[in-house]
């Protein structure tokens, strides 16, 4: 797990926690890392201004404050269930992985009857696996999301491996395929790689630069952005 990832997964652990918090040795062998670690991060994490204080006394620990906690979410059976679906059919989508964990969130929210009830409906609907997510997708996903460029083995339609070094622009879905679209520092030009034949990929060091939008061409009229409607 990289330092952001466990930074994000230390506060989402305090924040379940609630106002009993974590101890440092629990929270060190929950992330598999030293006390030292934790102590380190928690210091990172309030300099960034996240409201974690340390509770003192036997037993005492690290507790988010209840102001930065999320309202609880109230979605009903149905709703739970339409989530599922949707994760269900795209795993091989990219963010699949931090999808599910997201839905186990969702989840841990319904209350007993509510839960039961979404898995009663939810066991009602099936959905044939895909083929999955290549290996590769968690670094893409880092690199896009952190604006890094990303270096990845690239198999082309003949079957060609090559090796790329491509500042990752957006991921985009078109008929039944997904897509890396970026600019490839080699053919020093946008190109579209297909997801599935991203074979293996690796984060640099190097912040990829801000281009115009326009290089990348204008999205077809229907295509739209995965966020909140408007």
């Amino acid at each position: 797990m990289n330092r952001t990832d466990r930074l994000h997964a230390l506060t989402e652990e305090l924040r379940r926690a609630g106002p009993r918090g974590r101890t440092a040795g629990r929270l060190a062998a929950w992330l598999e890392v030293s006390t030292r670690t934790v102590k380190r991060d928690v210091d990172a994490l309030q300099q960034a201004g996240v409201p974690i204080w340390a509770s003192s006394g036997p037993g005492g620990g690290y507790v988010l404050d209840a102001a930065a906690t999320l309202p609880p979410v109230n979605l009903t059976p149905a709703q739970a269930v339409a989530v599922a679906v949707a994760l269900a059919g795209a795993g091989d989508a990219p963010f699949a992985a931090d999808g599910r964990a997201a839905l186990e969130k969702v989840l841990d929210v319904l209350g007993p009857g509510a839960r039961a009830e979404a898995e009663r409906l939810g066991g009602r609907v099936w959905v044939r696996s895909g083929a999955g997510r290549p290996d590769p997708a968690p670094v893409v996903e880092e690199a896009l999301a952190r604006r890094r460029v990303v270096a990845i083995t690239y198999r082309d339609r003949v079957g060609t491996a090559s090796r790329r070094r491509v500042e990752p622009h957006l991921l985009a879905r078109t008929g039944d395929r997904w897509y890396l679209v970026g600019w490839c520092r080699e053919r020093d030009a946008p190109r579209w790689f297909r997801w599935d034949r991203i074979e293996a990929a690796s984060l640099t060091a190097e912040t990829a630069p801000e281009r115009d939008p326009a290089a990348y061409g204008t999205p077809p009229p229907d295509a739209r952005a995965v966020r909140a409607p408007g």
